[in-house]
């Protein structure tokens, strides 16, 4: 499917399931494809996370499920009948898929790190109180370690039986390094039989943040340096990219992080130039 989105000259574009290497394949080719057509027409797409202050971001979220390719069954469907409506998060996924999601929560901030790669990233995922009762214009990308029901202030959505979708995943994701971690954090969660916690169900998770009493769940990591570290202490990222990819991968991200920390911005210079004096 394919219908305009939020943002000014933003596009959302579904792909309908399939093998997870064959839907990365589909989406590397979507973004090599759109970037070639656009440029013959004299103008250009782009892919970054954030392009704009004023205007929501570009996510490129995760929908995932398992497949017996024996039986045709998708095993985080329940074995009994699920209303299409129902917000019960033990009726959206099967006692499997319940595991698998909490593989995945275990290992969710390393899974952001590879999955919103870029200093920009975390442009998009970022709370302020004016987001609390109007997201629109801000961003619908998630801020804290949470699931929940059809709820997009949560990380991790179970908008329909036998799916869960992973939200804290943007449009510079490399998809094979992303889609790897995340199935191996699910199996490692049905291997562990790892439970997720507490669902966050409808709770407008913006709005917990404002409130230091409500006892929400902990942030996600809110810029590229947070997200370095927490890929680098998990073994599990280290396990699934191997020695070398991994020390690769953190030498790359560290050096873009550091030449961002090192940069004066003109929001710095604006503020602080005349400040002091």
């Amino acid at each position: 499917s394919f219908d305009h989105e939020d943002a000014i000259g933003q596009f959302e574009v579904d792909f309908d399931y399939d093998e997870a290497s064959v839907m990365c394949d589909k989406f590397v080719l979507l973004r090599m494809l759109v970037c070639s057509i656009v440029r013959k027409h004299g103008g250009y797409a782009s892919w970054m996370p954030k392009p704009m202050a004023s205007r929501t971001g570009s996510g490129a979220h995760l929908n995932v499920s398992l497949h017996n390719f024996e039986t045709e069954e998708n095993l985080f469907l329940q074995q009994q009948a699920t209303p299409a409506n129902s917000d019960d998060e033990q009726q959206q996924l099967s006692e499997l898929g319940m595991h698998f999601l909490g593989g995945v929560m275990k290992h969710l901030d390393a899974i952001v790190a590879v999955a919103c790669p870029t200093v920009n990233s975390y442009k998009r995922m970022v709370w302020t109180p004016s987001s609390a009762s109007d997201t629109t214009g801000f961003s619908w990308a998630p801020v804290v370690a949470s699931y929940g029901s059809n709820n997009r202030t949560n990380a991790i959505r179970l908008p329909a039986p036998g799916r869960l979708e992973i939200r804290s995943s943007d449009s510079a994701v490399n998809p094979h390094l992303a889609s790897a971690l995340v199935l191996a954090a699910g199996l490692e969660g049905i291997e562990q039989q790892i439970d997720p916690g507490p669902s966050r169900g409808h709770d407008n998770l913006y709005q917990t943040l404002g409130d230091k009493d409500s006892g929400g769940p902990k942030l996600l990591p809110r810029n590229l340096g947070e997200a370095i570290h927490a890929f680098e202490i998990d073994p599990l990222a280290k396990a699934v990219f191997g020695d070398r990819m991994h020390e690769s991968w953190l030498q790359y991200r560290k050096a873009e992080w550091n030449d961002y920390c090192k940069h004066v911005s003109n929001w710095e210079v604006e503020r602080y130039l005349r400040q002091f004096g």
